[in-house]
């Protein structure tokens, strides 16, 4: 029997064309030669910001350049209007106006000044920086001007609240602004008493957040530095020392270094008439007067000096 190709053995069907997928070429252009660069050059360079409005800008004045007013007692009328303002420039401008009256014309604002203090502490909590700054150059003049009259203000604890706040502002981290309050708390140890101001700021040493204590622990360690021997005996050796224990231990340097000043000027106010083993006596003073963890702490700081 004759055997069949095998090219005949199954019927072949042609195979279907396949679809070849259209391709879009885009059509280039050619550019003219002022063409080129222009859209790499809108892409590398955005467009500047545009110009901030006229009245954005605070000049910050320095005490020496404030002038005084032609007529201060008209000027006064307007004083807290200003400073109410919800214009945060106008605000700006009432504030240098609070210190031209305090430089040149206290006795003029003397009658409102308890209420432009409180004011005062609105504008340091305000977060316009500018804002925050010139109140607080406006606080240095205060105290500059009327040192502890303000401790007269009782009532309404306006010097409390600015205090509080000027430590606050101190302990930020906008280094302009807390520059600037550092200056303020000098101002402050420089004109007011030491022994009125202390009673003010011992309460701080023991606030919860640290760099306020450090910053009440230097304003203390300033105006004990200012402090003759009576006056240091006159507030008390053991409550300078309970003061200046809980920061000698303190996680800042800055806190650590205000307690130990303020130690040694309590040794040397009590070593001053000690002839004879000054530093038995003053052993014997911490470790009869303290606990035993301060007396260490505090005998151990006079030692490293």
């Amino acid at each position: 029997m004759a055997l069949r190709p095998i090219d005949n053995a199954l019927p072949t069907t042609p195979e279907r064309p396949k679809k070849q997928a259209k391709l879009s070429i885009p059509i280039q252009t050619q550019k003219k030669p002022s063409d080129f660069g222009v859209n790499e050059e809108k892409k590398a360079s955005p467009l500047p910001p545009p110009p901030p409005p006229a009245d954005a800008s605070v000049d910050y004045i320095s005490s020496e350049k404030l002038k005084p007013f032609e007529d201060p007692e008209s000027k006064i009328q307007g004083l807290v209007e200003g400073l109410e303002s919800k214009d945060w420039v106008k605000v700006c401008e009432s504030l240098n106006d609070v210190r031209r009256f305090s430089l040149h014309h206290s006795t003029v604002l003397l009658p409102i000044l308890e209420k432009v203090m409180l004011i005062l502490v609105k504008a340091m909590n305000n977060p316009r920086s500018a804002l925050c700054k010139t109140s607080i150059m406006a606080a240095s003049d205060i105290f500059n001007a009327f040192g502890e009259k303000l401790l007269d203000f009782t009532d309404s604890g306006a010097f409390d609240r600015l205090l509080l706040q000027l430590l606050l502002k101190a302990s930020q981290d906008k280094k302009f602004v807390c520059e600037e309050a550092d200056k303020s708390l000098k101002s402050m140890v420089n004109t007011i008493a030491p022994l009125p101001l202390l009673n003010k700021l011992s309460g701080y040493v023991n606030h919860g957040n640290l760099r306020v204590r450090a910053k009440a622990a230097v304003s203390i360690s300033n105006s004990v530095s200012k402090m003759g021997v009576d006056e240091i005996k006159e507030f008390g050796l053991v409550k300078l020392l309970q003061m200046a224990t809980g920061s000698l231990n303190d996680r800042l340097p800055e806190a650590r270094e205000a307690a130990r000043s303020i130690v040694f000027s309590v040794y040397k106010a009590f070593t001053e008439n000690e002839d004879e083993n000054p530093g038995e006596a003053w052993q014997s003073f911490c470790q009869s007067s303290l606990s035993p963890i301060q007396a260490q702490s505090i005998i151990k700081a006079v030692g490293s000096q």
